[in-house]
């Protein structure tokens, strides 16, 4: 493939500034046409971001000869479907994350890419930032010694769509995310947990919903260990006060710990026996930008993509685990 010409099924917010500008931006891509089920909407947007076509139909995006690989953008109900079709007709896909609503759709996903040999890319864009990069370079040149654990705590209040009973935002229902914030939220960082340590082998852990305005989960308490021994928990809460934000990711070694933030641009704190040393980074206008033109690199056969459709179900296969007792 001499230029990948995408197309994007699930032209939503997500697509407005962290990955659809920058299918124009990497070299030998192309944003060539995007779909939304309302063509009004698909319509606005391929006239505000100068895409030459619109669809209101997946099929006939996929179809599309123009469009040589597909980025679906809907929420993870539909992500296996669109993404098995396109693969079915001959495209390369990038999925959003959550990969899939679960584990099984995973696994079918991967099968159809294996069996058409089509590859599947997830949008696990840390792998690819600045920051996250320093952060592997640290632990991987020894700067805290061997890794003894990591701890990692995120807090937030009521979201907007949370209280409405009668009108909740599909995050936090589960035939449509596969679960609530959790699902959505702490994906990033098992994942990016899974670059740096390796698959996560075991697990124990609490689910609740303590708030009481929705199906879903709004409090995880988890304890997890890695391939190499490397020890994990994290707490995610969904219910607190605005006073008690908090996104903290510690990784503790034998001398020292780096301490940084997932959500939060925040520089990575580095604390050994000879003080502290701060490490400022930038991150793209575009927040997908390095792993889009990771993908890109691969399609033309110029690189390797980080984040796979087999690394990207292993962090699946973690959050059904996690969260199992819950939802049986």
């Amino acid at each position: 493939m001499k230029q990948v010409q995408w197309g994007i099924i699930g032209c939503g917010t997500v697509t407005e500034v962290k990955s659809g500008p920058a299918f124009n931006k990497v070299p030998n891509s192309k944003l060539v046409a995007v779909m939304r089920r309302n063509g009004e909407k698909a319509k606005d947007y391929a006239n505000r971001h100068k895409v030459s076509k619109w669809h209101d139909d997946a099929q006939n995006l996929i179809n599309d000869p123009k469009v040589n690989a597909i980025y679906v953008a809907t929420p993870p109900d539909t992500h296996a479907e669109y993404a098995i079709r396109a693969m079915k007709a001959g495209k390369p896909v990038y999925v959003e994350k959550p990969m899939a609503r679960n584990y099984e759709e995973c696994l079918e996903m991967n099968r159809v890419s294996r069996e058409t040999g089509i590859p599947l890319f997830v949008a696990y864009y840390r792998r690819s930032l600045p920051g996250f990069l320093l952060i592997k370079e640290l632990v991987e040149n020894d700067r805290i010694g061997n890794v003894r654990y990591v701890n990692l705590r995120l807090n937030k209040p009521f979201m907007e769509g949370d209280l409405d009973p009668a009108n909740l935002q599909w995050r936090v229902i589960p035939s449509i995310s596969g679960g609530g914030h959790f699902f959505d939220l702490a994906s990033h960082q098992l994942d990016y947990l899974d670059f740096l340590f390796g698959p996560v082998i075991k697990i124990n852990s609490i689910v609740k919903n303590q708030g009481g305005k929705y199906q879903a989960e709004d409090i995880v308490l988890a304890n997890f260990e890695f391939k190499p021994g490397t020890l994990g928990t994290g707490s995610w809460c969904f219910t607190t006060d605005p006073s008690a934000n908090e996104d903290v990711l510690e990784i503790v070694g034998e001398k020292g710990k780096i301490i940084f933030s997932t959500f939060d641009p925040i520089p990575v704190k580095l604390i050994t026996s000879e003080g502290e040393k701060i490490f400022k980074y930038r991150n793209p206008n575009n927040i997908q930008f390095h792993l889009i033109q990771s993908v890109v690199n691969e399609l033309t056969n110029t690189g390797k993509c980080v984040s796979t459709g087999e690394s990207a179900a292993r962090t699946t296969r973690v959050m059904d685990e996690i969260a199992k007792n819950y939802y049986t």
